[in-house]
């Protein structure tokens, strides 16, 4: 069938269903919901079979949805309804949720059912449950939908709604977001920092300032002290008191004055962060966002950054703590990333707010590099990146720098860096990519700007084993171990060691990495200013005014 995505942006879950469905032989074309008009055009110019809305904040026109059938994927169960179905279901602590599939009409959320699916709750953030549970669930019930459409038309039966739970719930507000610092324990924290996260945040004060909060963690050693203090900084993060513990507060966006970006609270407050006495490092110099031990001849190293971003400071902690991995006895090095995402390369936001946005970005391509230089060199080792989250441009190649690929099925891919104002990236790409492709050249792959699944990444050569989402920890976990304990591993590490000075032999890393640093310096400080311009519009989440030609088919030239 010809489907139209019709989307206020182009995020995670859209990726997925455009993924699942051109693999199931469906044209797939996008337009971004900018206006009623944009969208009534491209209706009229690709004259879709149907029409689906995997992330929508707006109605879609009557003049749509009264002559097409339009499918709305909604973040609740059967019968519920609202713009924060998601957040209320965490912060109410609800222990299953779902995502239904609805026709468009005139009632918001009210229109006949499709498909509907459920699924367990975790103590997790929403933008966490999103990209795993909700994405999951949608892709199953979107998939049904489609083929009772294909199979029955318009015709479809709708479910029976009988019994549902679900009821519509109003836009949730500060007011309903807010922490009672005095009287809320942890658990109560953290339900509502989690319902929160992404967007819009909670709004409270930090340092006497008006702030919103994200990027919460329990604290599991903290200390009593009264409620609501500030009691410890560790790397850019506060640990602050409940009635029952404390929570380690990793993200902000300051509200005083112009509202600022999101960023590290450490660099959002400064001096102030200073003034707190440090927080002791954990076993191996473990801190909330890195971690890693060893067993079983495996040394295991999680690094789970918010929203995938790496800056200057987290590169350089990471490679040190992969430093310190290598040094371990261990023949294996299994890199896990977090559990949404891999990596997403530079940090974006912390780029933005520096005094030199070209100097800091210069700054943190050189720290990425170097952490990628650690991977490819390290002696005597089999690297395993284990994907369990998503990866797009300098964390795509950065997983590349790993001797094996280990995708989790569910995983999307963004291996290119041009959708960022026309970067030409590094992470020794140069080097990493050709050496895996089994067919289609990098030139193809670099300038193709779409997203990838796991799978489509295993046929060409990006990724070498594809696992199940469920289990997927535990199944590569016990594939490293296998792998730490074979007869065969001496002679991996000679064959690698051997590869590797062959590569040096016909053109040093160095090359690679001063061919590739000369282009960004272009990016960052040549004459056309994309790169910053794209980035000052993705931090500050500027809506698009237009769709890009590599996304909506029907507006390619003839």
């Amino acid at each position: 069938m010809r489907i139209l995505f019709l989307t206020r942006s182009f995020n995670g879950l859209a990726q997925r269903l455009y993924l699942e469905l051109t693999a199931r032989g469906h044209e797939v074309s996008v337009e971004f919901d900018i206006a009623d008009s944009v969208s009534i055009e491209a209706v009229a110019l690709y004259r879709p079979d149907l029409v689906i809305a995997p992330f929508l904040q707006r109605a879609i026109p009557v003049a749509i949805w009264r002559d097409h059938v339009c499918l709305v994927v909604h973040p609740g169960i059967v019968g519920d309804g609202g713009p924060s179905s998601l957040d209320w279901a965490i912060q109410e602590g609800e222990r299953d949720w779902g995502v239904t599939v609805l026709q468009a009409q005139a009632g918001f959320d009210a229109g006949p059912v499709w498909a509907a699916e459920t699924f367990a709750m975790r103590a997790a953030t929403k933008s966490g449950l999103y990209r795993r549970e909700v994405t999951a669930a949608a892709v199953t019930a979107v998939l049904r939908a489609v083929e009772r459409f294909g199979a029955l038309g318009a015709a479809a039966p709708p479910l029976d709604k009988a019994g549902a739970r679900g009821r519509w719930r109003p836009l949730m507000r500060q007011a309903d977001r807010a922490i009672d610092w005095q009287r809320d324990d942890t658990a109560t924290v953290l339900r509502k920092l989690h319902a929160a996260d992404g967007t819009p945040g909670v709004l409270d004060r930090l340092f006497e300032l008006p702030c919103h909060l994200f990027d919460a963690r329990a604290e599991p050693q903290a200390p009593r002290a009264a409620a609501g203090s500030l009691l410890a900084r560790r790397d850019e993060a506060v640990l602050r008191a409940t009635v029952d513990g404390a929570v380690w507060i990793g993200h902000v966006r300051r509200a005083d004055g112009e509202p600022g970006l999101k960023l590290p609270t450490a660099r959002a407050f400064g001096d102030a962060v200073q003034r707190l006495p440090a927080w002791p490092a954990g076993p191996g110099g473990a801190d909330g966002e890195i971690r890693w031990q060893t067993d079983a001849g495996v040394t295991e190293l999680h690094f789970d950054f918010h929203n995938g971003a790496m800056s200057t400071a987290q590169c350089q902690r990471l490679q040190a703590a992969v430093q310190a991995a290598l040094a371990e006895p261990a023949r294996v090095l299994l890199l896990c990333g977090g559990s949404d995402f891999w990596s997403n390369g530079i940090h974006l936001n912390v780029i933005e707010a520096a005094d030199s946005p070209a100097d800091e970005s210069w700054r943190n391509i050189v720290a990425m590099d170097d952490l990628a230089q650690a991977l490819i060199e390290a002696e005597g080792r089999i690297v395993v990146a284990a994907l369990q989250g998503n990866a797009g441009a300098g964390g795509a190649f950065l997983a590349l720098a790993a001797d094996r690929v280990w995708a989790r099925r569910g995983v999307v891919l963004n291996p290119h860096y041009k959708n960022m104002g026309n970067l030409y990236g590094s992470e020794y790409w140069t080097y990493l990519l050709p050496r895996r492709l089994r067919h289609a050249t990098p030139e193809a792959v670099m300038g193709r700007r779409l997203p990838m699944s796991a799978a489509q990444a295993a046929q060409l050569g990006l990724v070498d084993e594809v696992f199940d989402d469920a289990g997927f920890l535990p199944r590569v976990r016990s594939e490293a171990r296998a792998l730490a304990a074979s007869p065969d591993l001496p002679a991996l590490l000679q064959a690698r060691h051997e590869a590797r000075r062959r590569d040096e032999a016909q053109r040093p890393l160095a090359e690679y990495r001063a061919a590739e640093l000369e282009r960004m310096r272009r990016n960052f400080y040549g004459f056309d200013p994309s790169y910053h311009i794209a980035r000052s519009n993705f931090v500050r989440r500027v809506a698009p005014s237009w769709t890009p030609r590599h996304l909506a088919l029907h507006r390619r030239p003839v």
